[in-house]
């Protein structure tokens, strides 16, 4: 065996593996975009992922291995320490949320690694040259991207004809509970936690099942049925997300809810629903589906949501501030080191206090849709106000916690929109023991408004906190200029790259008494 033999097959070997790694990184940001083709080719087209450094790093390996007046044995060298170099690159990135290999995940990377190993082979047989072979996987390095979208397009049938059966049999299983109380929660923001709150306070009077983490899409729920409801649950709150027109309707289908609940309707994944409206229409097939002899609550300080009359079913409506006539409102909202204290007065004006140790009117709206629910569904109010008064802080919403060195920290970073990230500022503006600092790389998924409105959340930043660092490039110039309409001090103005480096800015800062608010961590799917 010469030795361009030996640097032949040396390099299908190394680029096989940076196939696969690339595969594996491509997979990964598949997942996080649903598995939706159409939403994973508008993240590549908005991220420029075709020329990242490992992309264009890719090319150059390629085009050393074609040029014509390059030796193979300069050029496959060359090529072999470019993709080694890619290789480990891949292998030590650091990731938010990590590919969860899933079995549908094992099931479109078996079929990616054998369309590639199908095409190199064919290669082989149609050249008889081995040095065509590594050319050929050079070159689906480059387009790794359409090796998995062909994976994924292979694959639907299957997809298809497995989910039908889940599906299926989810929807055996609850036939099978007629006395199941089936809750459904959606809202542009606030339905996980209110998800949470409700669990907690029904928890006090019945068996109560939720659906888990965020699986609020049709495949999250038809899991959660197979894999975590009982036959004696007695209620079972479904979370329902929504990215699109018909994706609510989808799942109450399935699960036919008898009382729902409307956080929010605000300006949130306008990237996808495209208009507010269309957000009002999604998130109201929650309330269109619901029986006669059903229950809505929703809530009134949204615009969207109070200009949306309810015909089909009975309803109530409930709010922070008193813009909900006749129906739940709070009053005499107050806030201290150990959490809120509020009085909610309820439609047939009865004044009942809760102390919760929750911060925020974003966390008190939710509790007052959770405690309308209770109050429906028959638990007596002692037992309502015990649960609020024990709920725990969801994680990342809003949370609230207290450092050895007296660092107040409030994490709101599980994901950021107009309203909530105002409100957000407003408990961080509350807290005057020390500096005010906030960290946050801004609101995504918000489409033509995306710029307009993170400028206007810099601007409230100005006027809320006494430090700001920007993370990340996304957003930056925006809400930068936000900041600089007010008098702001810039030399508490920080930017930077990663939430790493904006660990590093703050630490010198920070003082006893002090306040941090992280509001947003943006996933891997934006820079």
């Amino acid at each position: 065996m010469d030795i361009l033999t030996i640097f032949t097959i040396s390099l299908i070997i190394i680029a096989a593996v940076d196939l696969y790694f690339m595969l594996h990184r491509d997979l990964m940001m598949l997942q996080q975009n649903s598995y939706r083709a159409d939403r994973y080719t508008r993240w590549m087209n908005s991220n420029n992922e075709t020329t990242t450094f490992r992309r264009i790093f890719a090319v150059i390996a390629l085009f050393v291995t074609l040029v014509t007046n390059v030796p193979n044995l300069l050029g496959y060298p060359i090529a072999a320490i470019i993709s080694v170099w890619n290789i480990f690159d891949l292998i030590f990135a650091k990731y938010k949320k990590p590919l969860v290999f899933t079995k549908r995940a094992v099931r479109l990377m078996c079929t990616a690694l054998g369309i590639a190993a199908i095409i190199a082979i064919a290669a082989y047989f149609l050249s008889g040259d081995l040095s065509v072979v590594a050319v050929t996987l050079l070159a689906m390095v480059v387009l790794s991207p359409i090796v998995l979208l062909a994976a994924h397009t292979v694959l639907r049938p299957v997809e298809n004809a497995i989910n039908r059966g889940f599906y299926r049999d989810a929807e055996a299983r609850l036939k099978s509970m007629p006395n199941l109380k089936i809750i459904g929660i959606t809202g542009s923001y606030g339905k996980t936690s209110t998800k949470h709150y409700l669990n907690r306070i029904l928890s006090e009077h019945f068996d109560v099942m939720m659906t888990p983490g965020s699986f609020n899409t049709t495949l999250g729920v038809i899991r959660t049925v197979r894999e975590y409801l009982k036959p004696y649950n007695e209620v079972f709150i479904v979370e329902m997300g929504a990215k699109q027109l018909g994706d609510i309707k989808e799942i109450c289908d399935l699960v036919h809810p008898s009382v729902g609940i409307i956080t929010a309707v605000g300006e949130q994944h306008l990237e996808s629903f495209k208009s507010i409206e269309n957000v009002q229409k999604t998130k109201f097939e929650l309330a269109d589906s619901l029986p006669s002899d059903g229950f809505a609550v929703v809530n009134n300080d949204f615009p969207y949501i109070a200009n949306r009359q309810i015909s089909n079913v009975p309803s109530v409506r409930y709010s922070v501030s008193d813009n909900a006539p006749g129906g739940y409102h709070a009053e005499n909202i107050s806030y201290s080191s150990h959490g809120a204290a509020f009085t909610l007065i309820t439609p047939d004006n009865q004044r009942i206090d809760f102390s919760t140790p929750l911060l925020g009117e974003c966390n008190i709206s939710n509790l007052i849709a959770a405690i309308a629910v209770a109050i429906h569904l028959g638990e007596p109010i002692g037992k309502i106000q015990y649960a609020v008064s024990h709920i725990e802080q969801v994680e990342h919403r809003l949370s609230r916690k207290v450092t050895p060195a007296g660092i107040t920290i409030i994490d709101d970073a599980f994901n950021s929109n107009p309203d909530g990230s105002r409100m957000a500022l407003d408990v961080l503006r509350s807290m005057t023991g020390g500096k005010r600092i906030v960290i946050t790389p801004g609101m995504v998924e918000l489409g033509d408004r995306q710029y307009e409105l993170n400028k206007a959340f810099g601007a409230h930043i100005a006027q809320c906190a006494d430090v700001a660092i920007i993370v990340g490039k996304y957003n930056r110039e925006a809400i930068v200029e936000g900041i600089k309409t007010a008098d702001f001090d810039d030399s508490n103005l920080f930017t930077v790259d990663t939430f790493a480096q904006a660990q590093a800015t703050v630490s010198p800062l920070l003082s006893r008494g002090d306040t941090v608010l992280y509001e947003n961590d943006l996933p891997d799917t934006y820079k």
